[in-house]
């Protein structure tokens, strides 16, 4: 009788034990479920569909975003995973140009952010309105960044006087495009010496810039960033034309007096040749900076800034009207070798006034643009891209007949 009441408690025990071993794992589940839920951050856009994979309506398909999607890792549209490098797509724009920034913004998502999803930084030098933020954050899944310049980075150089600037675009207004406009120049010394000292980029690696009002004309299959990263290209560029020499009339004349004084910040070698023409002046190429993928090391170097403090100091961005285009591109020729300049020839793109279209057939498949309007099919500049190969240091000093 003994034996079968201890058989029964023994097993009553058994099974008490059981129980509580059961609901102690069933709370971890939950308490590990719990912890999941909470390191993550649904983002979705009020009143937009998500569609899933086969096209249908899917409500519970937005995009989960972890903490680290600033600097790191994020999950694509397309279920696919992918480190992000530390790299953002910039814009300089304003409120009045709000549905142009909406138009390029949809084109790069469709076209290759949505399989990876890189921040957007968009600059004005005035604030942006509540109405432009929504309007724009609802184009894409994730926080876009906006910021404000600064007085001394927007603005007149310390080393012009206003009135003579007043003076010269009244004498500019009719020579060329923008020849009275202040604010553009205010542009054009803010994207040379300023952009990548804003407080968002100032610790980025990379960065793209975009405009309103552009079109990308192909999909683009792969990163990049990563592209840059990989071949250790420090300047992408997509379009080559040649300046209008009335608006930079002294840069060359100031560049070669920087390069006397600096022949220490040069390089052993570089692309130098690409900027040169026959009588060793400036041949006015250069890429177009409303493109551009950067490692911007490049621009934080000492002899990019020691070369932009000069042309500052020298006035021509008020004085003439001289651009970032043609700053960036000198600079990228003096400083890099060719196999750090990278053309993205297969990236479509238009800008008003110019546009590439992919010429070989392979890249032409994948985009929808005509070759017969591209820009670049007979551009002078994109063929000495192509033809120029790197000169040494001692050679550009003596085509410049500095020794």
């Amino acid at each position: 009788m003994w034996s079968r009441n201890w058989t029964k408690i023994a097993i009553g025990l058994g099974l008490l034990v059981l129980a509580v071993f059961t609901i102690s794992k069933f709370e971890q589940v939950i308490q590990l479920t719990s912890n999941l839920q909470s390191s993550s951050t649904v983002i979705t856009n009020p009143g937009k569909n998500n569609l899933d994979q086969n096209g249908s309506n899917n409500n519970n398909n937005n995009v989960n975003q972890d903490k680290s999607l600033l600097h790191g890792n994020a999950t694509s549209s397309n279920g696919h995973s992918s480190e992000l490098l530390n790299a953002a797509i910039v814009s300089l724009v304003r409120n009045e140009n709000l549905e142009g920034i909406r138009r390029t913004i949809r084109q790069v998502e469709d076209r290759f952010n949505k399989n990876y999803g890189y921040r957007y930084i968009l600059l004005n030098d005035v604030p942006f309105t509540d109405h432009f933020k929504k309007r724009v954050q609802a184009i894409v899944n994730r926080p876009i960044e906006f910021g404000l310049l600064d007085k001394e980075s927007w603005g007149y150089s310390p080393y012009v006087e206003e009135e003579i600037v007043k003076q010269k675009l009244k004498e500019n207004k009719d020579k060329y495009i923008y020849g009275e406009s202040l604010s553009y120049r205010f542009m054009c010394r803010f994207q040379s010496g300023f952009i990548h000292k804003h407080p968002l980029l100032k610790d980025l690696d990379f960065y793209w810039r975009i405009e309103p009002d552009v079109d990308y004309y192909c999909e683009m299959p792969y990163d990049p960033f990563k592209l840059m990263k990989d071949n250790k290209y420090k300047y992408g560029f997509n379009i080559a034309p040649p300046e209008k020499s009335e608006t930079v009339k002294t840069l060359w004349k100031t560049t070669r007096e920087w390069i006397k004084d600096n022949i220490d910040l040069l390089p052993e070698k570089s692309f130098a040749s690409l900027i040169l023409n026959e009588k060793n002046e400036y041949n006015m190429c250069h890429f177009w900076s409303n493109f551009e993928i950067v490692d911007l090391s490049l621009y934080r170097s000492p002899a990019y800034e020691s070369y932009f403090q000069h042309l500052d100091r020298a006035g021509g961005f008020f004085y003439e009207r001289w651009g970032d285009a043609p700053i960036h591109s000198i600079a990228a020729a003096l400083f890099l070798t060719k196999d750090q300049i990278h053309w993205y020839e297969d990236v479509g793109y238009h800008h008003p006034g110019y546009e590439h279209c992919p010429i070989p057939e392979e890249l032409n498949n994948k985009c929808l643009c005509n070759v017969d309007k591209s820009f670049t099919k007979n551009s002078h500049c994109q063929r000495m891209y192509k033809e120029q190969k790197d000169i040494t240091r001692d050679e550009l000093l003596k085509r410049l007949n500095i020794i």
